[in-house]
């Protein structure tokens, strides 16, 4: 299996921003464009961007200026042949086939997994693209934007996903996300080998890296039956320019790991 950089746009009132640990309150705010961050990560090589509309996921309801934002960067990323997966707030048929009306090849369904995973294999026997989001804290799943804890534990959810159709997993710590300390290689070792797990549902890492050390550790993580992660969605690293984009995408794909200078200059 291929090992895929996936860059992270994280919207809020259409503008480029990051949360540390998944806090609100705790919110790193950019000044780039978020369609010219999304041009730049094209032209860096990579085949998938990750776009999550955080009001979305706080409130269940989309977020108009966020949704045009989307749209422009489906547009501007679509002919160099990246494909955009969008999370946050996707907890209906309707507001999911608003993405792929827009050219989202994949939506992320993280909530709605949980409270009504019926919408998973609803969406999956349209032929649409599904990644289920499991966002957890220890071992336990948050929702509704990290906010509420689910008393669903993160082998019970994953069990809960035999037969859905759903592409992938997205297992995010909430604990490290943002934080640039590495990722939890131990638990998604565990997510790997996991026998809840259905064995045709890939799994991407999300949260904790901040160099691109991370980037190869979670490239060459082998589970003890040999399984590999699919992807490693990376974003605060890349907007606060500690990777570069290329840097992040040629490792991705098996290139030993080189010390970047301060910036994040490319080699």
């Amino acid at each position: 299996m291929s090992f895929d950089l996936f860059p992270a746009i994280d919207l809020r009132d259409g503008r480029c921003v990051r949360l540390l640990q998944g806090d609100y309150d705790r919110e790193v705010r950019y000044d780039a464009n978020p369609v010219e961050v999304a041009h730049e990560f094209a032209e860096a090589g990579t085949r998938w961007i990750h776009v999550v509309d955080l009001d979305a996921a706080r409130t269940g309801e989309p977020q108009p200026q966020n949704q045009a934002v989307i749209r422009s960067i489906v547009a501007a990323v679509g002919d160099a042949g990246v494909r955009v997966q969008v999370g946050g707030g996707v907890r209906s048929r309707e507001s999911a086939e608003a993405l792929y009306e827009a050219g989202v090849a994949r939506c992320v369904v993280g909530t709605a997994a949980i409270e009504n995973p019926g919408l998973v294999a609803e969406l999956t026997a349209a032929s649409y693209g599904v990644a289920v989001g499991l966002d957890v804290r220890g071992s336990e799943v948050a929702t509704r934007g990290w906010k509420r804890r689910s008393g669903v534990s993160l082998p019970k959810a994953l069990a809960r996903l035999a037969g859905s159709g759903a592409e992938a997993v997205v297992v995010t710590q909430i604990s490290r996300d943002g934080m640039g300390g590495g990722s939890d290689l131990a638990g998604l070792r565990d997510v790997l080998d996991a026998p809840q797990r259905p064995p045709a549902m890939s799994v991407i890492a999300s949260g904790g890296v901040g160099c691109l050390a991370d980037i190869a550790d979670l490239r060459d993580l082998r589970s003890a039956d040999g399984h590999t992660l699919a992807g490693a969605i990376v974003g605060k690293a890349l907007h606060d320019g500690a990777i570069s984009p290329v840097a992040a995408v040629v490792v991705a794909r098996g290139s030993a790991v080189h010390d970047e200078p301060p910036g994040g200059a490319q080699p």
